[in-house]
């Protein structure tokens, strides 16, 4: 008996109805055709993953398209937009948005770009707004320690379009799936200071990081790691507060005592405006940098353009963006491929601040 002969009257006109749609349509969103056909979104999947086994039709994310139907023709369906939430417009993320528009550009669609805040107590509302204006994907950086941040990963997670998510990492369900993801190895970069200060003969070493940075856990992580793993002695790590408030030259202040109290003759500090500010806390107390005190800045945007210029950890923004807009291709040309988490290594740029430690 054949696989039409198995079905019933009901699954075989709906599935005509479907592939007559397809004929007229190119692509169709699922929420197109359950609306057109009356059927339950979940049994529309299960009419298409039978017609996609017999050849009749191809699967693209969150819909369906003819065999012939190229991947352009599912991004069209959206636009062929892809949504962009981060949370900065000002400091690290310009670059990897524009990495994105880079890769964007190649595949002919288009980056729509929205700021959030590091402090957004709810990303759902921007996130449905682009979904509503047609989004084809989302790229988010969501903020995942405010109280409504498990509903905004769980709404991702059920989106019928491909979502990526860049910087940040996360998981759904029951089953503990994870969302696609792109981010920088921070703990890499972090270790990648911590060798190089001990190829300079350094011994005692510190870290200083940002206070309310998500990136300060993955820092702290590799930090600690090289210590352990080169056998050195290091101070606590030092959390300070952003180098616009007047209490982070009172804590830079402490930090500097600190080393001098244990002998610390090198730091790591995240980011780049705080180191730039403990340079300069050196220069008002007489410490000379690097004969004194050797640092490395982390994040690299600005830490070249001062003097001494900085040796920094530089994290590969735009290779981020463009990484991301890739695995939105990719998802759109086989939406049954597993899950992907694409993790990229920063670089360390030798620049006046590090110098070999004195006999």
């Amino acid at each position: 008996m054949s696989t039409s002969e198995k079905r019933g009257p009901l699954q075989v006109a709906r599935r005509a109805r479907l592939l007559e749609a397809l004929q007229r349509d190119g692509v169709l969103r699922i929420s197109d055709l359950t609306d057109a056909l009356g059927a339950a979104a979940v049994t529309i999947r299960r009419d298409i993953a039978q017609l996609a086994e017999e050849g009749l039709v191809k699967r693209v994310h969150g819909g369906v398209a003819l065999p012939s139907a190229a991947v352009e023709e599912a991004t069209e369906a959206g636009g062929g937009s892809i949504g962009m939430l981060v949370p900065s417009l000002d400091y690290y993320y310009p670059s990897v948005a524009r990495g994105a528009e880079e890769a964007a550009r190649e595949l002919d669609m288009r980056i729509v770009l929205r700021g959030s805040s590091y402090d957004s107590a709810d990303d759902l509302p921007p996130l449905s707004r682009l979904v509503e204006q047609g989004a084809a994907a989302l790229i988010v950086t969501p903020r995942l320690d405010a109280p409504t941040s498990a509903r905004t990963v769980e709404w991702l997670a059920e989106l019928d379009i491909p979502v990526v998510l860049l910087e940040r990492t996360a998981s759904s369900g029951p089953h503990h799936e994870v969302l696609e993801s792109v981010v920088t190895d921070h703990a890499l970069g972090a270790a990648m200071a911590v060798r190089h200060l001990v190829s300079l003969g350094h011994s005692h070493v510190g870290a200083v990081l940002a206070e309310n940075s998500p990136t300060t856990p993955h820092i702290r992580r590799g930090f600690q790691e090289a210590v352990i793993e080169c056998g050195l002695t290091a101070i606590a790590t030092e959390l300070v507060p952003d180098a616009r408030l007047p209490a982070c030259a009172v804590a830079l202040d402490a930090v500097l005592d600190r080393c001098h109290e244990t002998g610390t003759t090198a730091l790591l500090v995240h980011a780049d405006a705080e180191a730039i500010a403990l340079a300069q806390r050196c220069e008002e107390r007489g410490l000379v940098v690097p004969g004194d005190l050797s640092v490395v800045a982390y994040d690299d945007e600005v830490a070249g353009l001062v003097s001494p210029a900085l040796t920094a950890v530089r994290p590969p923004r735009r290779s981020i963006g463009r990484a991301a807009v890739r695995l939105v291709a990719d998802r759109l040309a086989d939406p049954d491929r597993p899950a992907h988490r694409v993790v990229i290594s920063p670089s360390l740029t030798v620049r006046a601040s590090t110098g070999r430690l004195s006999a």
